[in-house]
């Protein structure tokens, strides 16, 4: 026979209201999280499947990241090259300008102009670091500053304190590309062919494709060009042909590694759509009923209360009497 006790049923009604009092409370969090549990315990056998599932999308912002961060440097590179672009051919436009019109005394000036522009370009610089400074990323790369610096340097690479370090990314689990450049090799050609040029304006003999040309005086370009100064002029066309196809080439080059990195950002954004569905799907928890949960833990509350209160009123002595 069971026995029946005042302080039994007080037991019995206080175990009652405090697992109304927990359901409430996790139905409260639930409405709050939109989530089935607020850690991992609350998943039960489903925790590990939830814990690889998070390490998944962990590694994936990683690799977002990378890529943007990549993505942003390859757009600043773009922009540097244009400029690089633009000084090589506006030189080879002032020059063959110059030719047409059998006067050369403003050329030099206007040379200077587009040397500084292509040496902004090397020496661009994003998010406070050198573009094209290899591993040396503090200093500006391209060091002469104008056309008689590079005339007096002893040679074209000593005007470059670039390394040979060029940035790596690594984008995806498999896929580290190079996404760097140095300035050395990308405005080499065309720093060599501007030094030629300010030699040349200096009085000393020159060296274009094997052939040597040899000015009458220092100070050659100017008023109206003599048989071998446009000769020589003529030459430089050629050679800066070849420096400005090679910076195209390099301008080309950044292009594929960008379509590269977007195409893989773009792979990424749909996994991680894909992902964040699984993992709502696996925790999400309805907010309907997540409201109807707690509507039912609050009356459960108020019942076990009001037996509780009734309790206090009743003893098992009235019903002995």
């Amino acid at each position: 026979m069971t026995r029946v006790a005042t302080h039994a049923g007080y037991q019995s009604a206080l175990l009652n209201l405090m697992s109304a009092q927990s359901r409430a409370q996790q139905a409260q969090e639930r409405i709050a999280s939109e989530k089935i549990a607020t850690d991992m315990a609350g998943y039960g056998r489903s925790a590990e499947q939830l814990t690889t599932l998070t390490a998944t999308q962990e590694r994936l912002e990683g690799f977002i990241g990378a890529g943007q961060s990549a993505a942003a440097r390859l757009d600043a590179q773009d922009l540097a090259m244009g400029r690089i672009y633009e000084g090589g051919t506006g030189a080879r436009e002032a020059i063959a300008n110059s030719l047409a019109a059998g006067g050369v005394t403003n050329l030099m000036t206007e040379l200077q102009l587009h040397y500084q522009t292509i040496q902004g370009g090397l020496n661009a610089q994003h998010q406070g670091s050198y573009l094209f400074g290899g591993g040396n990323s503090d200093d500006a790369p391209a060091t002469a500053s104008t056309m008689a610096d590079l005339a007096a340097a002893p040679s074209t690479a000593s005007t470059f304190a670039n390394d040979t370090l060029k940035q790596k990314s690594r984008i995806d689990e498999n896929t580290l590309v190079e996404t760097g450049f140095v300035a050395s090799e990308l405005g080499g050609g065309l720093t060599d062919v501007f030094r030629t040029i300010q030699s040349y304006q200096n009085g000393n003999a020159v060296v274009i494709d094997g052939v040597t040309y040899t000015p009458a005086a220092p100070g050659s370009i100017t008023g109206k060009p003599t048989a071998e100064v446009e000769a020589f002029l003529k030459a430089t066309l050629k050679a800066l042909d070849a420096a400005n196809t090679e910076v195209t080439n390099q301008t080309a080059k950044n292009g594929l590694v960008q379509n590269q990195v977007k195409s893989a950002l773009d792979a990424h954004e749909s996994q991680k759509i894909a992902l964040e569905k699984l993992m709502h799907d696996k925790t999400g928890y309805d907010p309907a009923q997540a409201v109807t949960d707690l509507q039912m833990a609050q009356v459960a509350i108020q019942a076990s209360a009001q037996v509780i209160n009734t309790l206090r009123s009743t003893s098992l002595l009235d019903l002995l009497r």
